[in-house]
């Protein structure tokens, strides 16, 4: 079983006095273009939707470490540990075969199936074994619609000390930003012809179409309050044919999206737009 039609879809947000996507290397202020528009990269926006599946009880093979479910400590011993039949055999490229190993990985972890992954080992006679698997799935990155408004706040943090706790430790200085108020959108596609390698079928679609409105759900933190980042819309264009009726540049110009959330969609013939709201 392999995807019957091509899916395109496109997810609109609201971001409010929250960090959607902070960037390590620039003091974790919310990511932005040389333009000045706010940006959430494609791997935020699908480690939030790999949370959001596994919440809702599905097998994830990348887990996030506050969210780890099987106690493993890393992405190796997870896919070694894993329950093949076949022990650590499954990833020894001399006993079974890539292709065999990639079938059984996209049989047992949602992500891998849909995303694709990449598993590479190292052997203790460095014969190691890379087994690529390209996923039916893509998300791009997210972009305002406008250039984003970012604010910083000087913070004090107060760390614990060391001692009985009669001594009160120093406290810290620090900065924590925001973006004040924007609209983002995104765009993703399902490809019929690679999910016949992974074995991504319509369910798994249906997975992800149930999940993406409800992307943010669980997410809370103190640099996104609860609240504060909210799904204005998911539109789901679901072609008549695997190869698709228009290609997925033109579906996704298709719509056009307003600083303040509304939005237009210019009719294709022959291909509904579904319209589903955000929880």
């Amino acid at each position: 079983m392999s995807l019957s039609h091509k899916i395109d879809f496109a997810l609109i947000f609201s971001v409010k006095s929250a960090n959607p996507n902070g960037d390590p290397l620039n003091g974790n202020r919310p990511r932005t273009d040389y333009e000045g528009y706010g940006e959430v990269t494609d791997v935020c926006l699908k480690r939030k939707l790999r949370d959001r599946l596994q919440a809702d009880g599905q097998s994830i093979f990348v887990q996030s470490d506050e969210k780890k479910s099987d106690g493993m400590t890393s992405l190796k011993n997870r896919a070694i540990s894993a329950d093949f039949g076949l022990g650590k055999e499954v990833f020894n490229a001399k006993k079974t075969p890539p292709d065999e190993a990639a079938r059984l990985a996209c049989a047992k972890w949602l992500d891998v199936r849909s995303f694709g992954q990449l598993f590479a080992f190292k052997s203790d006679n460095k014969d190691g074994v890379s087994i690529p698997i390209r996923g039916p799935v893509t998300i791009q990155s997210a972009f305002s619609i406008e250039p984003v408004s970012i604010t910083s706040t000087q913070i004090t943090k107060s760390v614990s000390g060391e001692g009985d706790g009669t001594k009160r430790s120093a406290d810290t200085m620090g900065m924590k930003h925001r973006v004040d108020h924007a609209v983002y959108v995104t765009f993703g596609s399902m490809n019929p012809q690679l999910s016949e390698r992974t074995g991504f079928e319509d369910a798994d679609a249906n997975l992800l179409k149930t999940a993406l409105p409800r992307l943010f759900e669980g997410d809370a933190s103190s640099a996104r309050p609860e609240g504060s980042m909210a799904v204005e819309k998911v539109i789901w264009w679901q072609h008549n044919c695997p190869s698709g009726q228009y290609s997925s540049a033109k579906v996704h110009r298709s719509l056009s999206v307003n600083p303040d959330g509304s939005y237009t969609l210019v009719p294709l013939e022959g291909l509904k737009a579904e319209e589903i709201e955000g929880f």
